[in-house]
């Protein structure tokens, strides 16, 4: 442990100054560990010297302030050194009889998430291991719902022969949404796409139409947070439509943008998402409680915990205290709860907002700067923490600038393609990313695209 603990502070302590992205590719970090399995075994604290010796080359510094892939947030310190005891605790998040103080620990950060994120203190929550995952949860419950209201027990049934739940959804609803229709027998490809605008955003009269076409059981995915632009569905807009339907059930995919409501500032974006059924979020990014946390929310209790739960005569359920398997795919795991408690604690109300903030502001920064270079475009219209940015209106150039900046290592920020064309996606949710940071990397990237 003290071992551990010695080369765990010699990579935080140089974490700002890494080269960001990985300089091996797993292929090579494998050549680099033993080949066969070992006959007998070592001595662990030989065993951790080699291992990170190893493996080094093939760390990537996404816990750092200057990484902007993937919407990734760090850790923070309470978060980090609280899941350090969790795993010396080693206790199992399941069940209540399994570890009572993993089950009062995220009971109480669930609660505190609910209020943070403006969702209705009633509603029932779980903690799976992401948002993608949180979308599944939020979606079987549902697909319970809405059967169960059509006469369909689809736990005890299955889908054959119950009738069809109709999926509308956005044109640029996230891939989890899809996986998650995968998962639960819906189907992605029998989808009704609704057309957006120029930021990915839903279009209000579209979605009310495609509502107003049936009457049959209907589940409806909005998203909280384009995950290239940053734009908000109108929740409020197609909270109407739901309204006023039959049976139907409104799911929201806030991966990271539902994160707005945390803000006075930046809560409009978010107006109507707490009419919603369901809920789904991350802890791990910008919260940066650390891997692994999600969050899903559902409003009706009963619906979600009949999506989720089984029975078995070993599992000493109780009825007096929560039971934290029910309200998440998962069974036996790590207990998340204490890692989101520090961090929620750590940082307080004020503190959430802050960072929400914070992110924002230095995402703006950087795309002004970007946006000010002859031959450097912005393509979106920044409302909260990503950056979409194209060089010289070129794929090729724009892919150039993104591997050099990469190759670099001052900083890391992927690519994607956005309305047909190329772009450098920037995602500002780091707690420890500074104005400093932000101007460091911009002046690399416009280094990168001054280089030809």
């Amino acid at each position: 442990m003290e071992r551990a603990s010695e080369l765990a502070r010699e990579y935080l302590d140089g974490l700002a100054e890494r080269h960001v992205g990985a300089r091996a590719a797993a292929s090579e970090i494998r050549g680099r560990l033993p080949g066969g399995l070992p006959a007998a075994g070592e001595d662990p604290a030989a065993i951790l010297d080699e291992l990170a010796t190893a493996v080094e080359p093939g760390l990537v510094a996404s816990a750092g302030p200057r990484y902007f892939g993937f919407v990734i947030g760090g850790a923070l310190p309470a978060a980090l050194a609280a899941d350090v005891l969790a795993a010396a605790w080693g206790q199992n998040g399941a069940l209540h009889a399994l570890s009572p103080a993993a089950a009062g620990a995220e009971q109480a950060a669930g609660e505190w998430m609910l209020d943070l994120l403006g969702l209705p203190g009633t509603a029932s929550f779980g903690l799976p291991t992401g948002a993608g995952l949180g979308n599944a949860v939020g979606m079987a419950a549902a697909r319970h719902a809405l059967l169960a209201r059509a006469g369909w027990d689809v736990e005890e049934r299955g889908l054959y022969g119950a009738p069809e739940i109709r999926v509308v959804m956005g044109a640029e609803a996230h891939a989890t949404v899809l996986t998650a229709l995968q998962y639960l027998g819906l189907g992605r490809g029998r989808v009704t796409r609704v057309p957006v605008d120029g930021q990915g955003r839903v279009r209000a009269d579209a979605a009310t139409t495609a509502l107003a076409d049936t009457s049959g059981p209907t589940l409806v995915v909005i998203q909280a947070g384009n995950v290239n632009t940053g734009g908000f569905d109108p929740a409020d807009a197609i909270a109407d439509a739901v309204a006023v339907h039959p049976n139907a059930w409104l799911h929201v995919d806030g991966a990271f943008g539902l994160w707005a409501a945390a803000s006075p500032r930046l809560r409009h974006l978010v107006a109507g998402v707490e009419r919603a059924d369901s809920w789904s979020t991350d802890a791990h990014k910008w919260l940066n409680a650390g891997y692994d946390c999600g969050f899903v929310a559902v409003r009706d209790q009963e619906a979600h915990r009949a999506a989720m739960s089984s029975t078995a005569a070993y599992l000493m359920r109780s009825d007096a205290e929560r039971e934290s398997w029910e309200y998440v795919l998962d069974s036996s795991r790590r207990a998340r709860g204490f890692a989101l408690y520090a961090a929620i604690r750590s940082l307080g109300r004020d503190g959430v907002t802050a960072l929400v903030e914070r992110c924002c502001d230095l995402a703006k920064r950087m795309a002004e700067r970007l946006d000010a270079e002859p031959g450097v475009s912005v393509l979106n219209e920044v409302v909260l923490n990503q950056v979409l940015v194209r060089f010289a209106d070129d794929d090729g150039k724009t892919n150039a600038v993104i591997a050099r900046v990469q190759q670099g290592g001052t900083a890391w920020m992927g690519g994607t393609t956005w309305q047909g064309r190329a772009a450098m996606r920037i995602s500002v949710s780091n707690w420890s990313t500074t104005a400093a940071d932000a101007d460091r990397t911009v002046d690399a990237i416009l280094a990168a695209h001054r280089a030809g």
